[in-house]
């Protein structure tokens, strides 16, 4: 997501946090600023665009200094603006701040600060910080941080400066990444070490729960409990393309690492602690025009369509609604039936994908109520839609999606539960109990990740193929589509997905010895039909990889390999299941020496129909 750096020494600071925002640019953002003490003033230039934009503000109206924090925002709360920018003031401009992260509980906070008379310009759920910052304040600054961030809940990675204590960066991080550079006689602080590899490879990485006090003379930490802290530093060995990658080989395995914390990310706030309620404030609909549905069409393109597909099995299990799913490229040729009683949900991991963005037109133009899940806030899908749901996955580098699929999945299943706790087509305690097990979920997607090894080795036996199977029924169907396409885009491997039912309809006609055959069977009211069906492939001595859930004590019996998922409920069981298959067509792929980040042919943002 943003980007945040800073620095203090000897050095003039405007050009070094320029450059040090330009070695975050790969993560996205929408606009840029920086805070910097000039004299005994905090100074503020911020502008909404490329880093190219706040060159020319700078330029235009210099600002001198040795020491300064600044940003690039990957907006969440509040469209790409100039107001919107980071770093944020309190209302005097005595304190400055950049934020990484997620503020939760935001709301409740900004209500009880405008009650205490402190007025906001953003629409931020960050610049309720250095409101706080002005009301804990007591004369030293991390001991104001020190409060502040107990009133927190969500993620976070702070950088605060306050014109009372010059030559001072206050940070602080909370399941938002933070690390300091070590140089001779200078400090750095960023979100990622790229930004300041080209200064110094030393660096201290905070861990959540710690602050730490910057100046010219040295860094301070201090842990959750506020004890002193005496850290090692590491000695950054990667080059500056593999620092952009977090030490990965590729973008893509690095998002695949992402996604546990891009599952929190997307539930912050919307899966309240203590709460069996689906919290979704950004889809307006009223419980009328909820109970007046009749039926729903969820309309994408590619990796965003098998998202679909996972919603129509969840929507009409849990809600009661028909869907139809469509590829969006086909949807407004076919003339659809559709009026205001409908509701269009429409998923683009770009928001700008053409197609789904035609779709949304003609379902606004029948007068059809559209919700949008997209991962860009400002995109075009975001802006015509009626009601937006964006999913906190941060930018997705590679092409391949990963990180961006699974939060499309738990976008669908929180709107799934939203409408069926309002209809009431859903008992309390089954809701509770999906709830427990969303939240579990990014805990249960680094189990998986973490068996990587067992992938990679099957992986060596597949890349040796040019075609490949994948099965499943229900749910399972979805996954294996998905798994398909992942592996056809990155490792140029020619891949099929059938329903698992359809083999004896024509294709074991093209099941022969040793050919792989992927087999999904996670969902128990179907196991039974999937392991006839894999025994049917089995005996034309086809090659087959099993993905079951743990404990299972029959598949193994006739397949050759068997990856294992946390035990969840079924309903749930596609956010694990795809994980194995995300990991194996990586590892085919460089098995093969494909472009793994770039596939031939391929956009990352399909912008022409």
């Amino acid at each position: 997501m943003c980007g945040i750096v800073g620095y203090t020494g000897n050095r003039p600071v405007a050009p070094i946090l320029l450059e040090c925002l330009s070695k975050l640019e790969y993560r996205g953002y929408d606009s840029a600023g920086i805070a910097v003490f000039e004299d005994q003033d905090i100074e503020v230039r911020k502008k909404v665009g490329r880093l190219t934009e706040l060159g020319k503000v700078i330029s235009e109206k210099p600002v001198a200094g040795f020491t300064g924090i600044g940003h690039t925002r990957w907006a969440t709360h509040g469209k790409p603006s100039d107001v919107n920018s980071h770093p944020h003031t309190d209302s005097k401009t005595d304190f400055a701040v950049v934020h990484n992260g997620i503020i939760e509980n935001y709301i409740g906070i900004k209500e009880w600060l405008q009650e205490q008379g402190y007025v906001f310009q953003s629409e931020t759920d960050t610049e309720v910080v250095p409101h706080l910052l002005r009301h804990f304040y007591k004369g030293d600054l991390k001991e104001a941080v020190q409060e502040v961030i107990k009133k927190l809940r969500g993620s976070y990675a702070l950088a605060v400066v306050y014109e009372g204590e010059p030559e001072k960066i206050v940070v602080a991080r909370q399941d938002s990444p933070l690390v300091v550079g070590l140089g001779e006689g200078e400090y750095f602080l960023a979100s990622d070490i790229p930004a300041f590899l080209n200064y110094t490879r030393k660096a201290i990485i905070l861990e959540d729960g710690e602050v730490g006090v910057i100046t010219k003379e040295g860094i301070d930490l201090y842990g959750a409990n506020g004890e002193k802290l005496d850290k090692p530093v590491m000695e950054v060995k990667w080059d500056a393309a593999a620092a952009e990658k977090g030490g990965y080989e590729h973008f893509m395995l690095k998002e695949i690492h992402e996604q546990p914390k891009a599952l929190r990310d997307t539930m912050i706030g919307r899966l309240m602690e203590g709460q069996n309620q689906v919290n979704l404030q950004e889809i307006a609909m009223t419980p009328e025009a909820i109970k007046s549905l009749r039926r729903v069409f969820i309309v994408a393109c590619g990796t965003a369509y098998h998202a679909g597909v996972v919603g129509k099995y969840a929507i009409e299990g849990l809600v009661r609604l028909p869907v139809e799913i469509d590829v969006a490229s086909e949807f407004r040729y076919r003339n659809p039936i559709m009026d205001e009683n409908d509701l269009m949900i429409v998923v683009s991991q770009s928001g700008e994908t053409a197609d789904t963005l035609a779709a949304l037109r003609e379902a606004k133009r029948r007068g059809t109520r559209v919700i949008a899940i997209t991962n860009v806030v400002g995109s075009s899908v975001s802006r015509e839609a009626d009601d937006v749901f964006y999913t906190w996955a941060g930018p997705e580098i590679a092409v391949a999606s990963t990180k961006a699929y699974l939060t499309q999945v738990l976008a669908v299943y929180m709107i799934t539960l939203h409408l069926a706790q309002v209809r009431g087509t859903i008992a309390p305690e089954e809701a509770a109990k999906i709830i427990d097990g969303l939240r579990e979920l990014p805990f249960q997607v680094q189990e998986v990740i973490d068996k990587e090894e067992e992938i990679k080795e099957i992986a060596k036996k597949f890349a040796l193929h040019d075609d490949l199977f994948f099965i499943g029924r229900g749910l399972d169907y979805a996954v294996a589509m998905e798994g398909s396409l992942k592996l056809k885009e990155i490792s140029y491997i020619h891949s099929e997905a059938y329903a698992a039912g359809e083999l004896k309809h024509g294709t074991l006609a093209l099941i022969e010895k040793d050919i792989p055959v992927i087999a999904l069977a996670t969902q128990k009211d179907v196991y039974e039909k999937t392991l006839s069906n894999v025994k049917e492939v089995k005996a034309r001595e086809a090659q087959v990889l099993a993905i079951v859930e743990e404990g299972d004590e029959e598949t193994h019996k006739s397949v050759d390999a068997v990856f294992t998922v946390p035990a969840s409920l079924d309903v749930l069981k596609p956010i694990l299941a795809i994980v194995p298959l995300q990991l194996l067509s990586y590892y085919v792929a460089k098995e093969r020496n494909c472009d793994i980040d770039k596939p031939r042919n391929l956009a990352k943002s399909v912008t022409v129909e």
